[in-house]
């Protein structure tokens, strides 16, 4: 099969012998948004400037299309990128600005003016195209840099965590208007972030990254609520990690052996088969948990309901931030559990700070995985 994009075993050892890449493997389909998640210094970036060009392979093979691109220079690759200041000509208009790559692929003029009023008119920059760049808006400017990125009709379009640079409110407007337009052109779109809830929202597939490695890739779904990893279920979400060692597995529920009692979760299939007494982590998601009054006769009546799954726990927190209630609760040991519902599940007073309550989730929404 010829995928968009194919990176095989792709690496990158720096002349000091720091690995900045390593044992990279993505298959990329035709028109799939494709972003690459993790902390700062995990690899990303250089991951797609090894894809631009802009560095070089040290092990490994990059095919675009079926052709392998390891030694095509920059310029003559099937893609092009936006970076996260732009990197517009202040002196030119937008319109001059859009049609730079063009110019510089030797286009006819007719053939060009007219992929340039396509583009901008796509866009929406028809009333700025004769303006110059610095007296335009962030939004303004972020369409700019992708009708410049777009307009030579790349295979592959590179963004460099262009949104970075907005305020909250444009940047949630502009992913949108990124999502709908990524679908409607069907242009593969390579995409690097460090903000989880921007990969969560554009994304088809993720591709978590750390020290120069891929932890995981998944579509967002599955890498919310399915970690392979303990660094994915720490990275991914708001987790509460039980550590523990495998009891019994049947059914695709493992139970393990933990310091607040026998807890179970799904076991995830990717780690392979569990072996009796193997280190494990029971990953339980903020949302998947159950706030119960620590009194009355109910406690084994919800114990079965859960499958076992109850912990005591203390409530010591509690806020309302718009429509979500953002619930703090200690364990005995001292740990603290953060929780999170619509405020219409739990209005502020139901649970007063101080008291006794319950903590349950169905063994289908956690999940549990290796240690290690």
């Amino acid at each position: 099969m010829i995928y968009d994009l194919e990176l095989i075993n792709v690496g990158k050892v720096y002349d000091n012998g720091a690995t900045a890449v390593s044992n990279f493997d993505l298959a990329v389909n035709k028109g799939e948004f494709i972003a690459f998640l993790g902390p700062s210094g995990c690899g990303k970036t250089t991951t797609l400037r090894l894809i631009a060009g802009f560095e070089s392979i040290t092990s490994g093979d990059m095919m675009i299309k079926g052709v392998r691109i390891n030694d095509i220079r920059p310029e003559r690759r099937p893609t092009s990128t936006i970076f996260q200041n732009y990197a517009l000509f202040p002196h030119m208009s937008v319109r001059c600005n859009v049609s730079y790559g063009l110019d510089v692929k030797g286009i006819a003029k007719a053939e060009r003016d007219a992929k340039v009023d396509r583009i901008i008119a796509t866009l929406g920059l028809e009333d700025i195209a004769d303006r110059k760049p610095e007296k335009l808006s962030g939004g303004q400017r972020q369409r700019i840099a992708l009708a410049r990125g777009l307009v030579v009709e790349p295979d592959i379009l590179l963004l460099d965590e262009p949104l970075g640079a907005l305020d909250a409110n444009l940047r949630k407007a502009i992913q949108n208007e990124l999502k709908l337009l990524q679908k409607t052109l069907g242009v593969t779109f390579i995409f690097v972030t460090h903000a989880q809830s921007e990969a969560l929202a554009l994304s088809d597939r993720i591709v978590v990254m750390n020290q120069g490695r891929v932890e995981q890739i998944s579509s967002p779904h599955q890498l919310y609520t399915r970690p392979n990893t303990p660094f994915v279920a720490q990275f991914i979400g708001r987790n509460t990690i039980f550590s523990g060692a495998v009891e019994t597995q049947a059914n695709d529920v493992a139970r393990i052996s933990t310091s607040v009692g026998m807890l179970s979760g799904q076991w995830n299939s990717k780690a392979g088969g569990s072996v009796r007494g193997a280190k494990a982590n029971l990953v339980v998601p903020a949302e998947a948990i159950e706030v119960h009054a620590g009194e009355g006769a109910a406690r084994q009546e919800i114990a079965g309901e859960y499958d076992g799954n109850l912990i005591d726990a203390k409530l010591t927190g509690f806020d309302v931030v718009g429509h979500v209630s953002h619930l703090t609760a200690t364990l005995a040991d001292g740990r603290q559990v953060s929780l999170e519902a619509h405020v219409d599940k739990y209005r502020p007073g139901r649970f007063a700070i101080g008291s006794d309550i319950l903590l349950s989730w169905r063994p289908s929404e956690a999940t549990v995985i290796p240690a290690v």
